[in-house]
């Protein structure tokens, strides 16, 4: 379980509009809006390389204690915008949470092991959601995979989870499913048939621009 809690400082944000933010990223700052148990919304600064190193090392459901000008406050990041090239975290939206209390969040799945020799295994689902302790939130869930035969499916009920958490997700959304590995000949003809598809649609395109 995931109790670790991790201390950043922040900075109340004053300046508002098209060309604060910009700057503040250029200054390595995050801004952020905290918001929660109906209190008016908190615009703040982040340290953007603190809070990307909790990140990392904790995941993106890692129980934060902010200290917003001496003021001690329990959040987690309830969204978290990235810039799609530079992955330069731009925004985040933090959520207050106070000890004891139960959140829903979504929990990452790795598949950990090797299925049988001859199998495929595709993962259908990559998280699920849970309702946990707030201050307890596991950072992920091992879905182990060592020696499955074809035909075994892994669905959400399956999941083992720690005391203290419940599933929120449908029980019977698929995790994981174990398929037998296409053999040389399967693949080869199904070469076959996409080549036979492509020309038939090349005959067919013909004869109708020829009609026209």
């Amino acid at each position: 379980m995931a109790r670790e809690v991790n201390n950043l400082k922040t900075q109340t944000r004053t300046e508002f509009g098209k060309g604060p933010p910009p700057r503040a990223r250029r200054e390595g700052q995050v801004p952020a809006v905290l918001y929660g148990h109906h209190t008016e919304p908190r615009h703040l600064l982040l340290n953007a390389l603190e809070f990307a190193a909790v990140l990392r090392a904790h995941g993106t459901n890692s129980l934060l204690t902010l200290d917003i000008e001496g003021e001690e406050q329990l959040a987690l990041p309830k969204q978290i915008d990235v810039h799609p090239l530079t992955r330069i975290i731009e925004h985040t939206d933090l959520l207050v949470v106070r000890k004891g209390e139960k959140v829903v969040v979504e929990i990452a799945l790795t598949l950990v092991g090797d299925s049988a020799p001859g199998t495929l295994v595709t993962q259908d689902a990559n998280s699920i959601e849970i309702e946990a302790d707030a201050t307890e939130l596991p950072e992920g869930f091992d879905v182990s995979v060592a020696g499955a035969a074809a035909g075994l499916q892994i669905t959400a009920a399956d999941i083992e989870l720690p005391a203290g958490c419940t599933l929120v997700s449908d029980p019977e959304m698929l995790i994981v499913n174990i398929l037998e590995a296409p053999s040389e000949a399967d693949l080869e003809a199904g070469e076959d048939e996409g080549v036979a598809a492509s020309i038939e649609q090349a005959q067919a395109a013909d004869k109708a621009s020829s009609a026209e």
